[in-house]
């Protein structure tokens, strides 16, 4: 009786703070544990180039090796994330040893020395660390907060994560230019910085035993067997199944921020110095804009800005392959770069969340993530090929009309449905 009305006393207490415009305490606690925990992983990720290349003289196939490694890894381990979090409600013991297991990987880097496998390994470490946290972590905000502030508790969050990647690299960057590159030092730093975040999950982030947040409906279509299934049987649930297929065909038409920089410099030939500092004009912008795109959803429908977030990606591709120059070429590519990370990252959490039960609700984050990713991992190989063999424009062009074509998919895919109340929105 006790817990009962706790919680109905803490529903109307957050209901009350949702109306005056704030999100609930748990997505605040957890979009801090983002923030410092990516000025930890993004200062190592910042200096990883340097430190491979000049320090250590990794050959490029080497640095390649590992380079995939540190960026593939991840999306191999989201469903045992998810899954592992979902079994006993422990989205917050999962997702603590996912932040502990980055954190101790700064460590590795020390240990390693020079040593490519111990490189690898402690690289490894890291990517599973950060995809075996991301479902649960995004889990616990979605069961933290009511279905119809779910974009404006996303963009919190996702605003407070921007954050700490871009204060990583200038923390990395000021911290070697203070010891004359040691290197080390920003490896002691990072994982200081890691382990703060993982005392403040354990300290002020509870878990989702209880969630605030009234319970979605159900989808139209609801098979027992698919949920005993395990994570992979939820894409048998038809509005599950549309979320995943727009956001997959989505992702195989987008060719990878990594590609854009290339070109970005190709086109205006500035200095490689200059190169690192690309990726903190796209985060700015999307810190700027990941709030009011989260609030724009929840009034609009969180379909509408996902969508125009392609949109305004196709825009820098087309942007790409104009006669465009100069700063108003680069400032439009990271501007529209920005403008569709806003609008489509915590967007699409959000949009999926409703139609996933609460009790499978990491597990269906996981398996949407992990399809986005490798639909992006194919994208980009197809990119890189169609580059190699066509040339530039022929690629570019190639992923313009792609995207054209995955955008009109997608928009039929997530089209409102008055037969499925559950379906996205």
């Amino acid at each position: 009786m006790y817990l009962a009305t706790t919680d109905a006393v803490a529903k109307t207490s957050e209901q009350s703070e949702v109306r005056r415009g704030r999100v609930a305490g748990p997505v605040l606690a957890l979009g801090a544990v983002s923030l410092v925990t990516d000025i930890s992983s993004e200062m190592v990720t910042a200096v990883l180039p340097l430190y491979f290349v000049l320090q250590l003289g990794l050959s490029p196939l080497q640095f390649g090796f590992l380079d995939g490694l540190y960026n593939g890894v991840t999306a191999l381990v989201r469903l045992a994330g998810g899954y592992a979090a979902d079994r006993g409600n422990r989205h917050k013991l999962v997702a603590g040893g996912g932040y502990a297991l980055s954190a101790l990987s700064r460590l590795g880097l020390l240990l390693a020395g020079g040593a490519t496998a111990g490189i690898g390994a402690a690289l490894a470490a890291d990517r599973i660390g950060k995809g075996v946290r991301t479902a649960p972590r995004d889990a616990l905000i979605s069961l933290s907060s009511p279905p119809d502030t779910l974009g404006r508790a996303f963009g919190v969050h996702r605003a407070m994560d921007t954050t700490g990647a871009l204060l990583g690299p200038l923390a990395a960057f000021a911290l070697l230019w203070a010891t004359a590159d040691a290197y080390d030092a920003v490896f002691v730093v990072s994982f200081c910085f890691g382990l703060l975040g993982v005392l403040m999950l354990v300290a002020f982030v509870p878990n989702a035993g209880a969630p605030t947040a009234p319970r979605p409906p159900a989808p139209a279509v609801r098979r027992p067997g698919a949920w005993r299934s395990g994570a992979l049987g939820l894409v048998r649930v038809p509005a599950f199944r549309r979320v995943l297929v727009a956001a997959a065909l989505l992702g195989a038409a987008t060719i990878g921020d990594a590609f854009l920089y290339l070109l970005l410099q190709r086109r205006l030939d500035f200095a490689i110095s200059w190169f690192p500092l690309l990726p903190l004009g796209a985060a700015a912008v999307y810190l700027l804009l990941a709030v009011p795109a989260g609030r724009l959803a929840d009034r609009v429908g969180r379909r509408v800005p996902f969508l125009a977030g392609h949109v305004a990606l196709l825009g820098g591709y087309v942007l790409l392959l104009a006669p465009t120059d100069g700063w108003p070429l680069l400032i439009g590519v990271l501007l529209l770069l920005g403008v569709f990370y806003a609008a489509t990252d915590g967007v699409l959490m959000a949009l999926v969340a409703p139609v996933v039960a609460q009790e499978r609700r990491a597990s269906g984050m996981a398996v949407l993530q992990t399809g986005q990713a490798l639909a992006r991992l194919v994208a980009a190989a197809g990119f890189g090929a169609a580059w190699t063999l066509w040339g530039v424009q022929a690629a570019l062009t190639c992923a313009v009309l792609a995207l054209t074509v995955a955008l009109a998919g997608a928009a039929a895919l997530l089209r409102p449905s008055e037969k499925s109340p559950g379906g996205p929105s």
